[in-house]
C-alpha cells in the first residue's frame, strides 16, 4: 500500500502534480497509511484506510499548491 517512489504513484498524481508536490503526496500518503491502519485511529472506523490516506495526501498537497488554469502551482508565500 505505501509508495516507495514517486514513480509508483497513480497516473493522475504523476501526470498532474509537479515533482515537489508528488513528493509531498507520497510522504503524506505513506504517513497516513501507517497512522490510520488501526480503525480506532480513523474518525469513521468503517472508512477504508487507503481512502483516508488519499484524502490526507491531497490535503497536504493543497497546503503548498493550488490549481490555477488547470495546472498545479506552488502557492505564493
Amino acid at each position: 500500500m505505501p509508495y516507495s517512489s514517486i514513480q509508483e504513484l497513480p497516473d493522475r498524481v504523476r501526470e498532474n502534480l509537479p515533482k515537489h508536490a508528488q513528493e509531498i503526496f507520497k510522504e503524506a500518503f505513506n504517513s497516513a497509511v501507517k497512522e490510520y491502519s488501526d480503525p480506532d485511529e480513523r474518525r469513521n472506523k468503517d472508512d477504508d484506510p487507503e481512502e483516508v490516506a488519499f484524502k490526507v495526501a491531497w490535503s497536504a498537497v493543497k497546503e503548498k499548491y493550488e490549481k490555477k488554469g488547470g495546472e498545479w502551482v506552488k502557492k505564493s508565500d
